[in-house]
Formats: C-alpha cells, structure tokens, sequence
C-alpha cells in the first residue's frame, strides 16, 4: 500500500505521543492518535494509563480546545470537526468494551473519512476486527505505515497476545573484558552514574524487574526506579527455591513483591507474607523454579516488559531454558581480570557450532560507558 509523504510526517507524531505513555500504560499498550483534516492537526491524544481514554478518544475530546494544540513543524488546524478528517492511529482502534468503550464506534459516530493504522492489535479480542468495523462503516482504512516502529514500541504487549508470556530483557553491567563482580563479590559500581541512571529508564517502562535470591543475599537492592521521574513503579520478582529472602531485604520495602519458590515452607512463607511478599509456588523436575511456568504466570498477570537484573547463574539458567528475548549489556572501560565473575553461568563449548549468535541492535555510548542490545538470530 502507498503512503504519503504527509501520512509518514502524521504517523510519526503519532508514534512520538505513544511514547509519551512508555511509564505509565500497563497492561496496556502504548498508543498514539493524531487527527487531520485539510492537510493540519485539529486533534491529538496517547493512552495514558489503564481505565483512562484511549488515543482516539483523547484526541476526538481535543478537537474542541485545538487552538490550543502546539505541534512543532506540522500545521494546525483550530475551530474544525472530525467529519471528513484523517485519524492516524499507531493501533489498531479497539472493536470491543473494555475498561472503555470501543474506539472504533468512537471514530465512527465522529464521521472520520479515512483511518490510517500502523498496525493491527495481536489481542485476539481485536486483530482485524476494529478495522473491519471501520470499513464495513464505510470509512477508507489503511494499515501497515511504519508498522515495524509501532510493534518496537509495544514488543511486550505483542509479546504477551502472541506467546502468553512477558518480553524478557536481560541486563548486565560488566566491565570490558565481560565480568560482573569481583571474586569476592563486590560489583558496586562498575559501571558509571549515567548507565545506571539510563538503566532506571529501562526499569521505568517494565512491568517487572526480576532478581534472584543470590542477588538478594549479595547487593541487597530495591529494585525500585528512582533515577527517572515516574508515577508507576514496577512488580518486583524474586526467584527463590527455598524462600531464604531475609526478612529486612531491602526489596520487601513497600510491598509490592512476587516471590516465586519451589518447595513449600509454611514457618518462611507466612514471614514474608507478613512483610507484604505475595509467594507462588512454582516447581520444575528438578527442585527449582520453573522459569518458563513463571514467565507465563506474570503473562496472565497482565505483564508486558520484564527487565531481568540477576547474577552469573540465574542469568545462565534465563539463557539455557530460553526465556531470554533481549540482552541489554553496559560495558564499562575497565578490566577485572579471569578471577572475576563472569556474565553468564553456561557450560563449557568444545565447538564453536555450538554458540549462540546474536545480532546487535543498538550500539550507544552512555556518558563513559557502552550500551549494547542484542537479541537472538
């Protein structure tokens, strides 16, 4: 299908006001809405949180107030109506009632001419439905138009409607010659205060951040974002087998704790209970935690993003039982040397074909530091 170079310019606003609710969103996807008409903007809206109006409707509710609209380089159109106009949307706009009702009755009451959609919603409740909708009421409908930054954008939600389970980063702080720790197990700080500043974002736009007890024991962290401004903080997730979290661990503090653990303790689980820790039980063939099982437990949890922020061999074991989508590494400009710990607890290769490859998506430097995304060929 065939876009305009004016379409591309509309889209992306779009796309920029769906990032406007990277923070906020879950468990719903982050969406933009621009709406046009005579080639300038009478209206614009982005999902905020869950339970508030979706894009479509914020930027319907705009038009009315468009003078007040300021959008840098793109024109305005103030005092109109949406009848006859563009909206471009960077989801699919919901068929169905929900927490709100559904957008594309919305658009249709409103008398939109034309419906531009970056790409179709992978909820099963949707996919294709809110399109048909749109075109059974006649309205011209388009789909597809920066497609690839749309799904970027919501690789979580995605990733849930699709798999039934959370898109997994996993991040490392390693220094250059790829060790995480000392021998002794100090770690703090290898990296510089602007990665570890630029990490709290990547825990700012996750639903979960997920530790291990190892990590528990060792660095005592909160797992709490709090070098970027945000209203929401994420579930924290602690895998322990035998609920040997301490009571005074830093991470209870505040509650809003998920503790997955294999063996049952009534005595440790009441304990932590008591200090606001919620406990899942959830047990593999071998006496540990059933990784993958808790995977799909946050998905039904209505978790989107998980950031995975573990040791040497919980990160090993995320590797090994495939739960991890993404790797999200800052390197340091330091050497530790061979007695170090290193990135990732993995058995020893005898042949190179037995390496996993990978393919880097984003190189970029962070104050004195490297960030480097890969994920799986």
């Amino acid at each position: 299908m065939s876009f305009s170079a004016a379409d591309h310019t509309f889209m992306a606003r779009a796309l920029q006001l769906a990032q406007r609710g990277l923070f906020s969103t879950t468990p719903n996807p982050r969406v933009g809405c621009v709406i046009v008409r005579d080639g300038g903007v009478i209206g614009e809206g982005w999902h905020e949180k869950a339970g508030l109006p979706h894009a479509e409707i914020g930027a319907l509710q705009a038009i009315v107030g468009a003078g007040a609209l300021c959008v840098p380089g793109i024109p305005l159109r103030g005092q109109a109506t949406a009848r006859g106009a563009t909206a471009y949307v960077t989801l699919e706009p919901c068929s169905h009632f929900g927490r709100t009702p559904p957008c594309a009755d919305a658009l249709i009451e409103a008398g939109l001419a034309r419906v531009v959609v970056a790409m179709q919603d992978p909820n099963p409740m949707v996919a294709g439905q809110g399109m048909a909708k749109l075109a059974a009421a006649g309205i011209d409908v388009a789909s597809g138009l920066l497609a690839a930054e749309a799904k970027e954008l919501n690789i979580g939600f995605v990733s849930r409607m699709t798999r039934g389970r959370p898109w997994l980063r996993l991040k490392v702080a390693a220094s250059l010659d790829g060790k995480t720790a000392l021998n002794n197990g100090v770690s703090q700080w290898i990296t510089g205060a602007e990665a570890r500043r630029d990490a709290h974002a990547w825990r700012a736009r996750s639903c979960a951040v997920l530790t291990g007890i190892g990590t528990v024991r060792d660095d005592n962290p909160r797992l709490t974002v709090r070098d970027v401004q945000t209203a929401r903080q994420p579930l924290k997730v602690v895998i322990d087998s035998r609920l040997e979290t301490p009571l005074d661990a830093a991470v209870l503090e505040g509650g809003n704790v998920l503790i997955a653990a294999a063996q049952e303790d009534a005595g440790r689980a009441a304990a932590l209970r008591a200090r606001g820790a919620e406990i899942v039980l959830l047990p593999n063939a071998q006496g540990k935690v059933d990784l993958a099982g808790l995977l799909l437990e946050l998905g039904r949890r209505g978790v989107n993003e998980v950031l995975a922020e573990a040791g040497t061999r919980l990160n090993g074991s995320l590797l090994r039982e495939n739960c991890v989508d993404e790797l999200l590494i800052y390197q340091a400009p330091i050497l530790l040397g061979d007695a170090a710990r290193g990135m990732f607890g993995l058995a020893e290769l005898t042949d190179l074909a037995g390496a996993r490859h990978l393919k880097i998506i984003e190189r970029r430097v962070v104050g004195a530091d490297f960030r480097i995304r890969a994920r799986f060929a």
